[in-house]
């Protein structure tokens, strides 16, 4: 049992660490203020090939792992730009998945380079205001027309929606009552964002303001059958292949975030002298951050533990779904641990570990709240009756 990165896999974490210092704090700071799209980053990181660490080569892809591209991710979240930047470029490495594995060739072709290129943006269009995470139950309708779909409903948390061309949607093409299982009967797309056709409205929200998160309102969208992925009704059984890589690729991300937060405040113990003494030598200041340390590296175990499960073939929901719980509460954990460290200028912008914490949350709270992941660890590993 080898637990340290490979040759590879280390240069993938410093060239990442290197191309994103490229990116100050005063950078992150400004599209925290002005809620604007990181569209340079975005751009700089198509450009170095980076959306497609976890594509095949054949679509322009690096042809990597999960393992690489959770690498890659916490990353991008460690040199500064917290969820702002990981979520900036997070959709093109997880969620083209499902047009990976199961999109035809032409599909592949045409839709796949271009993302990774930087020409389209996309969004992953499956939330619903009154199913949260009861999918079987999403009311937006794909009702079948000559050579496609006409599209009705309504999405919401839809991240980055206002700045996409492209998005990922979710539909129910069979009504729920004429399904023999009410995993059947959804369909997925991957099709234009016609804005003609919909109606986005940002989210006002605590943070990460330079990633937007929206509400949908499709009317009338017609959508060809060209850009259906997979078998109609079998959209349900796709997206499953996707939520395992998700909840790796965040899990990851809360590390990365729980790390500069930790490196932070620890310099910041260096250097801030309080009677004639560094208040780092106070173990009241230590002890925190050194159990904070130890939290993060042991909830990064288990996320890559999770991550060449995934790139294995093998079996990782138990694996990913503990990943991103620990992970995102030892990254909460460090993140408040930095700004008690800091004392008021903790609370300070310019000091940027209030923004880790606001940012710090997501991960804690989406895609997957942490009491569902307990359920889902009691049910799947204690045998435990299922609660909901």
């Amino acid at each position: 049992m080898d637990l340290s990165l490979t040759e590879d896999q280390q240069n993938i974490r410093e060239t990442v660490l290197r191309h994103c210092s490229r990116f100050a704090d005063e950078y992150w700071l400004e599209r925290d203020r002005d809620s604007v799209f990181p569209h340079e980053f975005h751009q700089s990181m198509a450009e170095a090939g980076w959306l497609g660490i976890a594509m095949p080569e054949s679509v322009g892809g690096a042809g990597l792992g999960i393992t690489e591209a959770a690498i890659m991710m916490q990353a991008v979240a460690e040199a500064g730009g917290g969820m702002a930047a990981a979520s900036s470029i997070h959709g093109p490495v997880f969620s083209l998945e499902p047009i990976a594995r199961f999109g035809t060739q032409e599909q592949q072709q045409r839709m796949i380079p271009p993302v990774l290129r930087g020409e389209h943006r996309i969004c992953f269009a499956v939330t619903e205001p009154n199913t949260g995470l009861d999918t079987t139950r999403l009311k937006t309708r794909a009702e079948r027309r000559d050579d496609g779909y006409l599209v009705n409903g309504e999405k919401i948390w839809i991240t980055n929606a206002h700045v996409a061309d492209k998005m990922m949607l979710l539909a129910r093409t069979t009504p729920l009552d004429q399904v023999k299982r009410k995993t059947d009967g959804l369909s997925l797309f991957f099709t234009d964002l016609d804005r003609s056709r919909i109606e986005h409205r940002l989210i006002p929200k605590m943070g990460r303001h330079a990633v937007g998160s929206n509400m949908l309102f499709i009317n009338d969208l017609f959508i060809p059958e060209a850009d259906r992925i997979g078998a109609e009704g079998d959209g349900f059984r796709i997206i499953l292949h996707g939520l395992n890589p998700e909840r790796i690729l965040i899990g990851a991300e809360a590390i990365g975030l729980g790390r500069v937060a930790i490196q932070r405040a620890a310099r910041y113990a260096r250097e801030r002298i309080v009677f004639d003494r560094p208040i780092g030598m106070n173990q009241g200041i230590q002890h925190p951050l050194a159990k904070c340390w130890a939290q993060v590296e042991a909830a990064n175990l288990m996320v890559m533990k999770a991550a060449t499960l995934f790139d294995k073939g093998k079996e990782c929901g138990v694996e990913a779904n503990a990943g991103k719980y620990l992970a995102a509460e030892a990254g909460f954990e460090a993140c408040h641990t930095a700004m008690l460290t800091l004392g008021g200028m903790g609370y300070a912008q310019e000091y940027h570990v209030e923004r880790y914490l606001r940012e710090v949350l997501i991960p804690r709270t989406a895609p997957v709240s942490p009491h569902m992941i307990l359920n889902f660890l009691a049910e799947k590993v204690l045998e435990l009756p299922k609660s909901y």
